[in-house]
């Protein structure tokens, strides 16, 4: 049986204007089963259309800020530097996916995109934005390999199957974070905060995005490894 085939959504070095891709993405991917194909940061409409034909899943990685106008907003002082090649790209290659109802992973940002799309927003920045709430560690203060904080999980959800738990240890290296969720997806896992952790669609084959780094995680945490093992199960039904 042939592996199936991931796109992942490359990283773009602001500072060099490079692609970039973390070995931790890959490495994942390869070692639950399935090849990972690293996308380019420019895609044009067509481009993006026979990727989404021919490609078995999607994982739409981390990354900088998404331009606040994407989502109706001026920029607040908060927000951070954003990519115009990838937001531009994603989006578009996100709607030919979403449209084909191909297996999509989101990760930190590519959680914040799929929310975006698909007509929710987010927080620019959390810590100016929600200054009254209990401080946990969402940018943690040591490697990411470890987990900062926990995430409850929703009792039901696809994640709760997926993981086999209703508590989460994650880490954290974020400060955006979804505000209100589009209206085709629900809300499967939260920080102790309140701040949403995790968002997936109902029905879909496979729409699940998840605010922290389990590709950093796997290999040591199980719920980590499971995620990906999912994912890629459903590429393969794909």
């Amino acid at each position: 049986m042939n592996k199936p085939v991931i796109g992942l959504t490359a990283s773009h070095d602001l500072s060099t204007d490079d692609l970039k891709m973390g070995h931790f993405y890959i490495d994942a991917i390869r070692k639950n089963g399935a090849i990972p194909l690293v996308l380019p940061l420019t895609l044009d409409e067509e481009e993006a259309g026979q990727l989404a034909d021919t490609l078995d899943g999607f994982l739409f990685s981390g990354g900088p800020d998404v331009h606040p106008f994407l989502f109706g907003e001026e920029t607040l002082a908060g927000c951070g530097d954003f990519s115009p090649l990838r937001d531009s790209s994603e989006l578009l290659l996100l709607s030919q996916v979403y449209e084909r109802k191909k297996p999509v992973l989101g990760i930190c940002r590519g959680a914040q995109l799929i929310n975006i799309a698909l007509g929710g927003d987010i927080y620019q920045d959390i810590f100016s934005q929600l200054s009254g709430r209990v401080p946990i560690a969402h940018r943690q203060p040591f490697n990411a390999t470890h987990p900062a904080h926990r995430v409850a999980v929703e009792t039901g959800s696809r994640l709760a199957q997926i993981s086999e738990s209703l508590s989460l240890e994650v880490n954290s290296l974020h400060h955006q974070a979804i505000r209100n969720v589009a209206p085709c997806l629900t809300v499967c896992g939260r920080a102790s905060d309140g701040i949403i952790e995790a968002v997936e669609q109902p029905g879909h084959p496979f729409l699940l995005g998840v605010q922290w780094h389990p590709e950093q995680l796997a290999g040591k945490y199980s719920h980590a490894d499971r995620l990906f093992s999912a994912f890629i199960k459903a590429c393969r039904k794909a």
